[in-house]
């Protein structure tokens, strides 16, 4: 998401809508909230903010708008590939269930790609109760081998009540709700170190170019300028995204999501090159050529976030999510700031993804789960506790922790049904979704050597043919 200097404004003009039925659900499902969420937010990073990513927030005093049958005795299980303060704070969510409902709920890790870990339990006989699956994709699959159930009544009742069509659309599939988008994010952003930029004289961009000019000011002055997570593919991805639709546009983005264009077209040649502006020089990047690729997201974040005013690099592009790998000790929007994710075309980007809750195995306390997060009562216990951001409208925009996030927030829900969603998350999972394949492998190549775009063209176009099967 994007911020201005001190206004909102929409970045993408209404276009015609030239995707089939079933697909406008899923690429809608990204795009108006980056454009509207992150130039709120933006333009929030210049005030007295205060808060850190990390807030505890007060959990306690959680509102009772959600009716939850007693469940004493029932077991459930949760699976989900979240880790570290992301994990503890769904936890604390699940609690409150617990705590309503006499249910136990179990949360179970899950590795990437949590589609494959769902389908080796569900082969051993023993699939979670839910799992939180971070494409549409996945969910389609899930849908398509019959693993995953149809949301019942009161789920779907709160997600009339709480969700815009579009939020609710990107759970169905076949017309059919199957997903609770418990969790959305802003992808569009760049998070930076205040204090790096102002020794350096540097200035928030607004353009690719404005960004390439600022990243050399920041090296002049002795700091890194990029943190790169490039030991998660995924990462990669979203710069290619957000690239990829301010430079060739919503429509192009689009039928690349569908495949409806091949990667060896001109306008991903025209991203590549872009990226290779940045990612082709190693000295603008933590760890360099090599360590980048041993550097996981969180990490990437904190290095931009200590060390005092020589931490290892000075700006990291990451979602709204970023804020939990933000030291407590560096307030948001004060010491950790952000801005849009500069426009590389006529329009800066806007991508969005989430994680929706899917149900494996239909039961009374599967389906109350499924209910329990569709609540705006689940939803605001972690909103309370940073680095969250909720599709769900009926969340007070208070409950979130700082001035920051909470414009982030508001612009999300403002959107509507206009964003565009995560292009790797909309693709088949073996090639969007997948650790050492696909996309993420081959953009991970890149990383380490962007000179060949020809030649990672026409791999990323192998491989997009052979998971989109045409």
């Amino acid at each position: 998401m994007r911020m201005t200097s001190s206004t909102i404004r929409t970045r993408w003009s209404p276009k015609p809508d030239t995707a089939t039925p079933q697909h406008r659900s899923a690429a809608k499902a990204v795009a108006a909230v980056a454009a509207g969420a992150l130039a709120l937010s933006l333009s929030a990073c210049g005030s007295s903010d205060e808060g850190s990513g990390g807030s505890t927030g007060d959990t306690d005093d959680t509102a009772n708008n959600v009716t939850l049958p007693k469940l004493d005795g029932t077991s459930l299980e949760v699976a989900a590939v979240w880790s570290g303060t992301e994990q503890a704070n769904f936890k604390k969510v699940l609690q409150e269930f617990e705590k309503r409902t006499g249910a136990k709920v179990t949360f179970v890790p899950a590795q990437d790609p949590i589609i494959n870990f769902i389908g080796s339990k569900v082969a051993g006989g023993q699939p979670p109760d839910i799992a939180m699956l971070p494409q549409p994709g996945a969910i389609k699959q899930a849908v398509d081998k019959g693993w995953a159930k149809p949301l019942g009544s009161e789920a779907l009742k709160e997600l009339g009540e709480n969700y815009s069509q579009g939020w609710q659309d990107i759970g169905k599939v076949s017309g059919k709700p199957y997903g609770v988008y418990y969790k959305a994010a802003n992808k569009s952003l760049i998070w930076y170190n205040n204090q790096v930029f102002e020794n350096a004289g540097a200035s928030e961009p607004e353009t690719w170019p404005d960004l390439l000019n600022t990243a050399q000011t920041v090296f002049d002055s002795g700091v890194t300028p990029f943190s790169i997570g490039g030991a998660e593919g995924w990462t990669l991805t979203d710069w290619f995204e957000n690239v990829y639709l301010s430079q060739a546009g919503p429509e192009k983005y689009d039928q690349l999501a569908k495949h409806e264009i091949k990667w060896t077209d001109p306008s991903v040649k025209d991203a590549l090159t872009t990226l290779a502006q940045v990612w082709g020089k190693p000295d603008w990047i933590a760890g360099g050529a090599s360590g980048v690729l041993q550097t996981d997201f969180p990490a990437s974040v904190t290095q931009v976030f200590t060390g005092g005013d020589q931490p290892k690099a000075a700006m990291v592009a990451a979602g709204d999510f970023a804020q939990v790998n933000i030291p407590k000790n560096m307030k948001i929007g004060t010491d950790a700031k952000v801005f849009p994710f500069p426009a590389v075309g006529d329009n800066g980007p806007v991508v969005s993804g989430g994680d929706a809750a899917v149900i494996l195995q239909d039961s009374k306390g599967s389906q109350a789960l499924a209910t329990w997060l569709a609540s705006p009562d689940a939803a605001s216990i972690q909103a309370k506790l940073g680095g969250y951001l909720s599709p769900n409208k009926n969340v007070p925009n208070s409950d979130y922790p700082n001035a920051v996030q909470q414009k982030i927030a508001k612009a999300l829900i403002d959107a509507g049904d206009d964003f565009r969603f995560d292009m790797s998350d909309q693709a088949p999972q073996a090639f969007g979704g997948t650790p050492g394949k696909g996309e993420w492998k081959i953009l991970q190549d890149f990383l380490k050597n962007p000179k060949d775009i020809a030649g990672t063209q026409a791999k990323l176009e192998a491989e997009a043919a052979a998971a989109y099967g045409n």
